[in-house]
């Protein structure tokens, strides 16, 4: 147990080189467009609307397609109703306010590791980057979940209760729903890989100058 105990402790103990600190400034460069880039999109297909209607989802905002002539928002709301579903508002969206804050410690504490240079503040970082990820991703499926399954019992149109697809197709009464992540949730999943390479660098590196060679001279 104690050969594991040290083992752990000196690859937290790993400083980092300079091409890991060059790949966690990397990972917190991809996380700044994040702010202003969809991370998800769906569209609404209908008899009335052939050609679609847009719902954009932002770590801040929904905005829907804008046309001279419609609002694809103000559209989709109507819709809705029709099935007894909640309007889409953003202030019932408490995700808004607590994610870019989040985005923009995680950014901030890229940096503090790359100051740092340690092993130790590095896995930190990644952890608490995965349980942020992984917290997100439920927090916007059980946001689904709700306004697909509290429905307005009075509703013109019946329905039974459902969830509107995070990846993939599906049909709801006279409604042709398609989910997809968009751009920033995809830069949200190159950043953790960007840190694991960021580790493996400075692991590999740490390795061969302080690990006994195997080879020998008979």
């Amino acid at each position: 147990m104690q050969r594991y105990l040290q083992k752990a402790t000196s690859f937290f103990e790993i400083p980092l080189d300079l091409r890991s600190r060059l790949l966690i400034f990397i990972a917190a460069v991809l996380l700044v467009p994040v702010f202003f880039l969809p991370l998800w999109n769906m569209q609404i297909y209908t008899k009335q609307f052939p050609d679609g209607l847009t719902l954009d989802v932002y770590a801040h905002k929904l905005e829907g397609g804008m046309t001279e002539s419609r609002d694809d928002l103000l559209e989709i709301n109507a819709q809705n109703y029709f099935i007894g579903m909640k309007s889409l508002e953003a202030e019932d969206f408490i995700e808004f306010k607590w994610m870019p804050f989040v985005l923009g410690a995680i950014v901030l504490l890229a940096l503090r590791v790359i100051v740092l240079g340690k092993m130790s503040k590095l896995v930190d970082l990644v952890v608490f980057y995965g349980y942020f990820g992984l917290f997100a991703l439920w927090s916007f499926y059980s946001r689904l979940y709700a306004y697909g399954h509290h429905l307005n019992p009075n509703a013109q149109i019946k329905v039974d209760p459902f969830t509107p697809p995070m990846f993939g197709k599906t049909t709801i009464a006279h409604f042709d729903l398609a989910g997809a992540p968009a751009v920033g949730s995809y830069l949200m999943v190159v950043v953790p890989l960007v840190l694991l390479a960021a580790v493996w660098f400075s692991r590999s590196a740490w390795r061969r100058e302080h690990m006994p060679s195997r080879d020998f001279v008979e």
